[in-house]
């Protein structure tokens, strides 16, 4: 008997209904936070930095799916990559054999971090996470993790644990005892390590909220610190890393930085197939699976999966043959520079701060009597509204998508595909200046859509 199944076709009798499927069998509250903030477009197809509609419209993507697309949608190779491994036929996830292309991934991603010596390959980042939390307690023996304020490490329980913002954590405890310490803060890092049960510290060298970079010279004392009492630096770069900073990885941007446990996901992906890495050093590798009877001890089901690996080899190739990290220094300082010379225009603009492609724009209380009501009267209401008031013209007048950078932040943060260029740059700046013209212009649509936010903000306390 054959079976026979057209996505095309399924797409085309039923697609229509996306939100409506989404609102009845999936998260109730997505569709209904894009239809009020009126994001729920339809988006037809994609390539590289750009989203297309049914009128063949273009919207630049400055959100990459959360980071995901490093190399923007449908890079040509990766999906080469993709058709090749799926018409190999490979005898696939066996378990009870070697295959080549985890081997030859992790030999490729370990050439970026020469201090470190072995792989796991979950599907994730999160689950990556998760795996550099299990080796540094098992490697050292001792039970608690360090954690930064405002840090995002994940949704799963054990990422959860070190997850430096409470609406995430809410309802979901107890969690593991671990403890958090102020990104920066030499003084409260010796304090906790003291205490002599620290399996390690894990941070992000910017963190995706608020677009916050650990101080200079930070990491690498954080490291010493972490090291004389026998405990493990975690370096999360599950959106930081594979090129997004300027760098391949961001700790990269400090000398003798090199920690003992490495997170990557997001951008090895490709956007196609889910992967999460854990990158540690040997002898945290070799006490962890001790024994032929240990061989199993962490593991994942799709782990190492032959679509992922392909991926995440095509998605390495791309970067070295294009010169991709040197390209993000390029455009990121372009953007960055461009956005920076707006401060002094804009009495809303406090600072625009990153590296790379990943840059934060803070806006703040502004110095006329005018805006400085309005301001006031949206921050009573909940704080982060202006962010999201600039977000949605961006959109909804410009067809630029963006995202604020946490809850109750006056923050965007801008982490598009790596790919973007000079004249999508152009296009991002200019629209920005024409929201904040209006914004600072003390009427029209934007702040029509304040009071919108702010009923909205009064009906869910």
């Amino acid at each position: 008997m054959t079976t026979e199944f057209d996505l095309g076709a399924l797409l085309a009798e039923r697609g229509a209904e996306r939100y409506e499927l989404h609102a009845k069998h999936l998260n109730p509250q997505l569709p209904r936070m894009l239809h009020t903030i009126g994001f729920d477009k339809v988006y037809e197809r994609a390539e590289g930095a750009h989203f297309f509609d049914a009128d063949g419209n273009d919207y630049l993507d400055m959100l990459a799916g959360f980071g995901v697309m490093g190399l923007g949608r449908h890079h040509p190779v990766v999906r080469k990559a993709l058709h090749d491994v799926l018409d190999l036929d490979l005898a696939d996830l066996t378990r009870f054999d070697c295959q080549p292309l985890p081997g030859l991934l992790a030999e490729r991603l370990l050439a970026h971090s020469p201090h470190l010596d072995r792989v796991f390959f979950g599907n994730s980042g999160t689950e990556a996470v998760e795996t550099a939390l299990k080796f540094a307690r098992y490697a050292t023996g001792k039970p608690r993790v360090l954690y930064c304020d405002h840090a995002f490490h994940g949704l799963t329980t054990g990422s959860l644990s070190v997850n430096g913002e409470d609406g995430f954590r809410d309802g979901f405890a107890p969690l593991l005892p671990d403890t958090a310490v102020p990104l920066g803060d030499l003084d409260a890092l010796a304090r906790e390590l003291k205490k002599g049960d620290v399996a390690a510290l894990i941070v992000e060298p910017i963190q995706g909220k608020g677009v916050h970079e650990a101080p200079p010279g930070y990491l690498r004392a954080a490291q010493e610190l972490l090291h004389q009492h026998k405990a493990l630096l975690i370096a999360d770069e599950v959106q930081t890393g594979l090129g997004r900073t300027g760098d391949f990885y961001a700790y990269q941007h400090e000398d003798g930085v090199e920690p003992d446990l490495v997170c990557v996901a997001k951008a090895l992906s490709g956007g196609y197939v889910p992967v999460g890495a854990t990158l540690g050093k040997e002898w945290i590798f070799k006490k962890v699976y001790s024994s032929m009877d240990r061989v199993l001890v962490h593991s994942a089901s799709f782990g190492s999966n032959a679509q992922a690996m392909a991926c995440g080899l095509a998605v390495l190739s791309v970067m070295e043959n294009e010169q991709i990290v040197a390209g993000v220094r390029r455009t990121g300082e372009l953007l960055k520079s461009r956005l920076t010379a707006l401060i002094d225009r804009y009495e809303l603009l406090a600072d625009v701060r990153g590296r790379g492609l990943m840059i934060g724009i803070e806006f703040g209380k502004p110095s006329s009597l005018k805006l400085r009501g309005r301001w006031t009267m949206l921050q009573a209401a909940r704080k982060g509204l202006f962010a999201q008031m600039v977000v949605v013209p961006l959109l909804q007048k410009h067809r630029i998508l963006t995202q604020v950078s946490g809850d109750h932040l006056e923050v965007i943060k801008l982490i598009p595909p790596l790919v973007v260029d000079e004249a999508d740059v152009e296009r991002f700046v200019n629209a920005f200046t024409a929201v904040m013209d209006d914004a600072h212009s003390g009427g029209g649509l934007m702040w029509d859509f304040g009071k919108t936010l702010i009923k909205q903000a009064v009906a869910n306390r």
